[in-house]
């Protein structure tokens, strides 16, 4: 019986109260769900977490050693996971980055090169932008992780100290030169001889990533791995 009645309010919740599908509008959708089972389906998945040498990583040959890096879906303009970001990171979605951390998370646990990650750590944003949007988009993302592959996440050690401008627009040379000296670790206690896990919406160029994980490599017996929900073909 109480099953019963509780299937019956459920039911008339949504009713009165349906959740859409944020890819198609359809309320055919698991409140849980952001995504209907068709819109799920159609998200391009990398296979790059299972593969070393991935393009995520030959980004990073030459630049800054990491022990593993992949990002779980491809990124193009006017997709449905364009759609997702833009959102996120413009629309007060938190909830979005939670949720494509937990199919992140998913691609990790699948991948045993990351077994031997000890934390995350979201790459930071800076207080000012952070403060317009509520929250930082890359953290959000990493809890989003976190519950999948049961890895703490570390907000606190690493902060973005100067502002810049979106880099979007930047090819990878203007983009490296902006981020020189934009990131510190506060706290290189925190993560010295740890397995970080460094954490991003999408890489493009890698410049932003790699002038944050550079500084973070200073930390003695730091170890570095990155993953990204998107890499831009």
């Amino acid at each position: 019986m109480i099953k019963t009645l509780s299937s019956y309010t459920k039911d008339v919740l949504h009713l009165f109260f349906p959740h859409h599908c944020e890819g198609c509008g359809s309320d055919v959708v698991e409140d849980s769900q952001l995504l209907c089972l068709q819109c799920h389906a159609k998200l391009p998945e990398t296979g790059f977490f299972k593969l070393p040498g991935n393009p995520v990583e030959k980004d990073f040959y030459g630049r800054m050693h990491i022990e593993a890096g992949g990002a779980a879906y491809y990124f193009t303009k006017d997709s449905l996971m364009s759609h997702l970001i833009t959102e996120l990171k413009y629309h007060s979605k938190k909830e979005i980055g939670e949720y494509l951390g937990r199919m992140t998370g998913q691609h990790l646990k699948q991948a045993d090169r990351f077994d031997c990650v000890d934390c995350i750590v979201p790459l930071p944003l800076n207080p000012k932008k952070q403060q317009k949007r509520g929250y930082n988009q890359a953290a959000a993302i990493a809890e989003g992780i976190s519950t999948i592959i049961e890895k703490p996440v570390i907000n606190t050690a690493v902060e973005r100290k100067l502002f810049t401008e979106t880099q979007t627009k930047k090819d990878r040379v203007h983009r490296w030169q902006t981020m020189q000296e934009v990131f510190a670790v506060k706290d290189p206690s925190v993560l010295e001889n740890k397995h970080v896990l460094l954490v991003d919406d999408i890489v493009t160029t890698g410049a932003t990533l790699e002038a944050c994980g550079a500084e973070m490599l200073k930390v003695p017996g730091l170890k570095l791995s990155i993953a990204t929900v998107c890499w831009t073909i």
